[in-house]
């Protein structure tokens, strides 16, 4: 588990327990996680970046500790903090983690500007990445 770090710009481990993560060969926005942490809110907001505007996309009703309704709404309340955890962990897709006060967290991927664009056929500027060719 890693947040990207104010200081060094690059993604750096926290402390975790308990995780648990789904993932898929098929896309790369179907990877979800759940763990947990002793870290405090004012400690992750004082040393790592923050994700604005995230949005936890569903999982598969089985893995039942992803909830992401719940999750928006306790980013939406205020209990919930969202962290960058790797810029581009696959081309045009952030991962994006969430921790709640009382310690639970969560990780999906979404779309960054990049993806987006290249998703949509937009033309992706110098600003992005090199994407792999296949």
């Amino acid at each position: 588990m890693q947040l990207v770090s104010f200081v060094s710009g690059e993604p750096e481990p926290i402390l975790f327990d308990a995780f648990q993560a789904i993932d898929a060969d098929s896309s790369p926005i179907r990877y979800r996680a759940c763990f947990t942490t002793e870290m405090s809110h004012s400690l992750l907001s004082e040393t790592y970046e923050p994700y604005e505007k995230a949005e936890p996309r569903n999982a598969p009703e089985w893995f039942d500790c992803f909830d992401a309704k719940a999750i928006a709404e306790e980013i939406e309340a205020g209990t919930a903090l969202t962290f960058l955890g790797q810029k581009n962990v696959h081309f045009g897709v952030d991962r994006i983690v969430a921790i709640t006060s009382d310690g639970r967290g969560y990780v999906w991927h979404e779309l960054n500007d990049c993806g987006d664009k290249a998703y949509d056929g937009t033309i992706v500027g110098e600003e992005c990445p090199r994407r792999p060719e296949n």
